[in-house]
């Protein structure tokens, strides 16, 4: 069985966020392909200093490097997938290296500027959608990029599917406390909507922590570090699933909530605009407040046009094709 690598830093294999369902669901999708998905990880926390001058994420994975050759050559290993920029400098040693980002050089995220020299070097990319495709050809001259979304759970969907349970009222949001993904402002919308319920939805343990920050109010429920299987149930009974995030890389849940037939309300930022079922609606910081409440009110409770487009374009089925003709053709190189 032929082995491939996957470079995460250490917090990402560890929470139940996106990185983590990606590498599991890649792993299953590996061992149905013939192909061994070795989770590799620096065991230092260099990258849990964030944002300090001099620890950035990227320049922190640097000094991780030893680690995370000794564990590739361990194994035997000739290709790699790593996920994050500051691993860049491994094609220096193995010349089968793609990055599949979870993050990237945009204005609209923290470290944008320390992020752009390290994908200066970057010459092969696999990303969830077409523009992050067009962004790497436009900002860094990469035209070797395969586009392969990262699939949901079409059993999950089919398990937790029942319209009889959703709450009329219902808003689920999921995301980090994190400037990008703005929970200040669904906080602010649940204050403004006594009326509504809710449901906030963060993927690590750390964010209960950092969520006492801010004044929740009555009608909010926090939820934290959720299982795929706890996503899907809570996502069936929400009528509304709104994402106000600047930008996004993934946006897994949006894929999710599609399948579960969600309205949906998300940013007019063109990184969303693969998410474009007919029950789909784009807004901004001047209109969301508006868009969530005639989601809300509208007389449809769910969407059948948003599950089938989900189905039909993103589902784990779609993810296992991709990776299919990626490795029939990256392995044999």
């Amino acid at each position: 069985m032929k082995k491939v690598g996957l470079i995460m830093r250490k917090i990402q294999f560890s929470e139940n966020q996106g990185p983590r369902v990606f590498a599991d669901r890649l792993k299953s999708i590996g061992e149905e392909l013939g192909v061994d998905i070795v989770f590799i990880s620096p065991e230092r926390h260099v990258s849990g200093y964030d944002w300090v001058p001099g620890y950035e994420h990227e320049k922190g994975d640097l000094v991780n490097y030893d680690i995370v050759l000794d564990q590739i050559y361990r194994n035997h290993i000739e290709h790699v997938i790593y996920t994050v920029s500051g691993f860049t400098y491994l094609k220096m040693f193995l010349e089968k290296s793609v990055l599949f980002p979870h993050s990237f050089p945009d204005p609209a995220l923290t470290g944008y500027e320390m992020m752009k020299p390290f994908y200066q070097m970057v010459d092969k990319a696999i990303v969830q959608t077409e523009f992050l495709k067009e962004e790497f050809a436009r900002n860094f001259g990469v035209t070797d990029v395969d586009v392969i979304p990262i699939g949901f759970s079409e059993s999950l969907a089919h398990k937790h599917f029942d319209p009889a349970q959703i709450v009329e009222n219902r808003i689920l949001w999921i995301g980090r406390d994190e400037e990008n993904r703005r929970p200040d402002l669904v906080l602010k919308y649940a204050k403004q909507n006594p009326d509504k319920e809710v449901f906030m939805v963060f993927g690590g343990e750390r964010y209960r922590e950092s969520m006492k920050k801010y004044d929740i109010p009555d009608n909010v429920r926090l939820q934290f570090a959720l299982s795929q299987d706890e996503v899907f149930a809570l996502m069936n009974k929400a009528k509304v699933y709104w994402n106000c995030s600047r930008f996004d890389t993934f946006a897994m849940p949006l894929t999710e909530a599609l399948a579960m037939g969600k309205i949906v309300v998300k940013p007019e930022h063109p990184c969303y605009r693969h998410i474009n079922a007919r029950h789909s609606f784009s807004g901004n910081e001047e209109n969301w407040f508006e868009l969530v409440n005639m989601a809300a009110a509208s007389p449809k409770s769910y969407s059948m046009d948003n599950r089938h487009y989900a189905f039909d374009q993103f589902s784990s089925r779609v993810m296992k094709e991709g990776y299919k003709n990626f490795f029939d053709k990256w392995l044999q190189d």
